[in-house]
């Protein structure tokens, strides 16, 4: 159990969480009993959307905690409370229809990564009462935490092969069976473009490949991008541009962190979750521009340039991925800068090759409020990729549309008639919000995993 919850009332009295929507504030306040008004008035305190107020009673001692909505869904202002009001424990005034997804609000604003740094503080507890699904909460927040945690960590203590342990523990966890295949063994099984990309690390490239659940149900596969560090290559990035790129293996930590909410969900899946796992690296054997690697699929590729080193490594893992054809395939990266220049870093992009699929996906993504928004495969853009010594380059000819044409790439390595779904996304909060702390973030993961339990639950 988390300690941000408690699971059933405890003997101490708790303290109550009162939610209010900001229109209907002026009438709350009017049925209130003259020390709350003077309260309010005392510390002015208006009543707008995202404000929060502690509200003593006689004696000093804290009553209950008045927390403003902009609207009836707005569960992220919970995720302000555990790490602002004091420590203790307080329940919600809310009706369990709405008390999970603000639960969930709660418990994402507890996080605090503490590896290195110690906590100040505990969060404040919330006691959740029997009404409320309390396994849901617990597996959307620690999953969640689990894709944080992975992401923030530098890449001394999560490079390809900690990379590889921490999916290998997973598996463990969930009876899931786990294999890599590291280093050369990479090319004796055709996988150059995972090779070539991490060749130039002391931290050996790898494949890793986790499997669970049963043959007989429908098969998603998972597919995320693995660059545990990327220095641009010999496309080296400047200084600023290299601050974050601890988080370049987000893609992976979003697809173990989906599994985990699969595994621990037990749905009716056969998943499997594919990493290509390197870090792209200078060194004397580093791959260089103008080469030219052969793929798992046996398309040729032109290196155009080497930071765009994320298509290369996932080319080979789709291959692999659609040769079984799975009845689902999603693939997630920190792909491309063009994506974030599009649509900011708050907001991911989503691209796919079936329109029901992302229609659907959309309105789990309203629902739930984890935003995506879809851009397009267009194929037009795919000339900008031609290449005169090989099939394909893997960087575009001219500096626009960058995210379409990293969509367009990928799509070579993915059959029309799999669904599939590509999202490039930030995996960081550049800022601090509401029960999103700066750092390491998953994104997108509670839409997705919503749209997998109606459809595959």
């Amino acid at each position: 159990m988390l300690i941000c919850f408690i699971n059933s009332m405890p003997k101490k009295k708790t303290i109550p969480v009162v939610f209010i929507l900001k229109v209907d504030f002026t009438e709350w306040l009017k049925k209130q009993t003259s020390f709350i008004k003077s309260w309010l008035t005392t510390t002015q305190f208006r009543g707008d959307a995202g404000q929060v107020r502690l509200i003593p009673n006689q004696a000093g001692e804290l009553a209950q905690v008045i927390c403003i909505l902009s609207d009836v869904k707005d569960f992220w202002a919970a995720g302000a409370l555990p790490l602002s009001l004091p420590e203790g424990q307080y329940h919600f005034e809310l009706s369990n229809e709405n008390y999970l997804q603000f639960a969930i609000g709660w418990g994402l604003g507890a996080y605090q990564f503490t590896r290195y740094k110690k906590s100040t503080r505990l969060p404040a507890q919330l006691v959740l009462p029997k009404g409320v699904d309390q396994k849901q909460v617990n597996n959307i927040v620690e999953s969640i935490y689990f894709v944080r945690t992975l992401i923030n960590m530098p890449t001394e203590d999560m490079g390809p092969s900690e990379l590889s342990a921490a999916t290998a523990h997973l598996a463990k966890q969930y009876k899931a069976t786990f294999k890599e295949i590291v280093g050369k063994d990479l090319l004796k099984q055709n996988f150059a473009s995972i090779y070539t990309v991490g060749r130039a690390s002391d931290d050996a490239p790898r494949l890793l490949d986790l499997r669970w659940g049963l043959k007989k149900h429908p098969k998603v596969t998972l597919v995320g991008k693995g660059v545990c560090f990327d220095t641009g290559g010999l496309d080296i990035k400047t200084a600023s541009g290299m601050q974050l790129m601890k988080k370049d293996m987000g893609g992976a930590a979003h697809v173990l962190g989906l599994a985990r909410m699969i595994m621990e969900a037990k749905l009716p899946v056969c998943l499997r979750v594919l990493i290509p796992a390197v870090e792209n690296s200078v060194s004397g054997n580093a791959y260089r521009p103008g080469d030219v690697i052969t793929s798992h699929k046996g398309i040729t590729i032109e290196v155009g340039n080497t930071d765009a080193e994320g298509r290369l490594v996932l080319a080979d893992a789709l291959s692999v991925a659609v040769s079984e054809k799975p009845d689902l395939l999603i693939d997630i990266a920190t792909l491309t800068g063009a994506a974030r220049v599009a649509l900011g870093t708050e907001l991911p992009a989503v691209f796919c090759n079936q329109d029901k699929v992302v229609e659907d996906l959309v309105v789990h993504a309203n629902q739930l409020r984890d935003p995506i928004w879809r851009l397009p495969l267009f194929g037009l853009y795919r000339d900008s990729l031609n290449s005169l010594i090989a099939d394909i380059n893997n960087n575009g000819c001219d500096s626009y549309g960058g995210a379409i044409t990293a969509g367009l790439f990928l799509k070579e390595f993915v059959p029309d008639e799999i669904p599939w779904l590509h999202f490039d996304l930030m995996a960081w909060n550049l800022r601090g919000r509401a029960g999103r702390p700066q750092g390491g973030e998953a994104m997108a993961l509670r839409a997705l995993f919503g749209y997998l339990v109606d459809r595959f639950g």
